[in-house]
């Protein structure tokens, strides 16, 4: 029996968290790495999101109802 070294594209399953200004590089919920970001870094957003200080933002709307009871 012999073991061969392979290289697997993982790439699809690689998901990125924002952590102390970095963004921590996950597989299966292990970190493999991170990425530094800086003011100089283009991030491109859907619509609904906004990159500031560091941190990602989602615009929602919600329907609020002052002084709403359970029964009405």
């Amino acid at each position: 029996m012999t073991l061969k070294q392979q290289r697997v594209d993982v790439t699809d399953r690689v998901i990125g968290k924002m952590k102390n200004g970095e963004m921590e590089l996950l597989l299966d919920r292990m970190p493999i790495g991170k990425m530094k970001l800086s003011d100089h870094m283009q991030v491109e957003l859907d619509h609904h999101f906004q990159v500031e200080q560091q941190k990602i933002y989602q615009h929602v709307t919600k329907t609020e109802i002052p002084d709403a009871k359970h029964a009405d």
